[in-house]
């Protein structure tokens, strides 16, 4: 259970570090891509493989296919909330989860009890109540704009099954390190490829406040996945209570943070959906 809470705690962070990100106004593509970069060299020193090595391991083609991915829903993360709206994406991106739990439970067998079903039942319903922002009275919705949302919530979900699907065929604990930081080498070489697009911006780089946070993000980022991977490899519960378990303590998380570092509202149903989550959570356990 220890590689689950780091895994919450390492992904709650990212979180955080987003917000401070957002109120100081600084360029998401170039902060995205250097975190990338020390999210890969942490991975490099964290292990004694050779990243050429990389090339020849079986599972080179997924860690391309997630790589690329990670990128670009970073990056579909920030249209969706500019256009479809915040509360929108964070539900479609959360609500997620239950494509690699239904993955685990089809394709890899695992076993289906009350226990379960009612935990990620809770789970599903704690991350949508916890996640809730009313609509602004001023603020009119657009159907139109939905598939931003669904093109995030399959995404999402089709990446953390790819990733639970070669954790579970090639990738040992051993290995987690190896693969952890080929995925984010990739993701940063994607990332450096698009803002060559804009020569313009390539200054940005050199911004200190953008370098600083750069970094700090890479740290949690590199940490939310490594930690996942070992937690799939070596926590003593079914995976798919792992991934319900991780993502609804991702969620209070960061809700906790944003009401105590933020100062943010939460509303009633907001609290309903911790309560919800913590039951879950919970259940969860009881079940594995």
């Amino acid at each position: 259970m220890n590689y689950i809470l780091l895994s919450i705690l390492s992904s709650a962070s990212i979180f955080i570090v987003f917000k401070l990100i957002n109120k100081r106004e600084l360029s998401l593509p170039h902060t995205i891509t250097i975190n990338y970069l020390i999210a890969f060299t942490i991975g490099w020193f964290a292990n004694t493989n050779n990243p050429v090595k990389a090339i020849s391991e079986p599972w080179i083609i997924w860690a391309l296919l997630i790589g690329i991915l990670f990128i670009i829903f970073f990056f579909v993360i920030g249209v969706s909330s500019k256009i479809a709206g915040i509360a929108i994406t964070t539900v479609a991106s959360k609500m997620s989860v239950i494509i690699p739990i239904a993955f685990s439970i089809l394709f890899f067998n695992e076993s289906v009890t009350i226990y379960k079903i009612s935990g990620i039942l809770l789970a599903l319903l704690g991350v949508l109540f916890t996640v809730y922002k009313p609509t602004e009275h001023n603020q009119k919705f657009d159907p139109s704009t939905l598939w931003l949302p669904l093109f995030l919530f399959v995404g999402m979900g089709f990446i953390d099954s790819l990733i639970k699907y070669t954790q579970d065929i090639y990738i040992t604990a051993e290995k987690s390190a190896f693969f952890s930081s080929t995925l984010f080498g990739i993701a940063f070489l994607s990332g450096l490829v698009y803002t060559f697009f804009s020569p313009k911006t390539l200054k940005q780089y050199f911004h200190w406040p953008t370098l600083g946070f750069g970094i700090l993000l890479g740290i949690v980022n590199y940490g939310s996945i490594y930690f996942l991977i070992n937690a799939l490899n070596l926590a003593p519960i079914d995976d798919s209570l792992i991934f319900g378990t991780n993502n609804v303590g991702i969620v209070v998380l960061s809700v906790l943070s944003g009401l105590f570092i933020f100062k943010e509202k939460i509303s009633s149903i907001n609290i309903i959906g911790i309560i919800l989550s913590i039951l879950a959570i919970a259940t969860m356990s009881f079940s594995g």
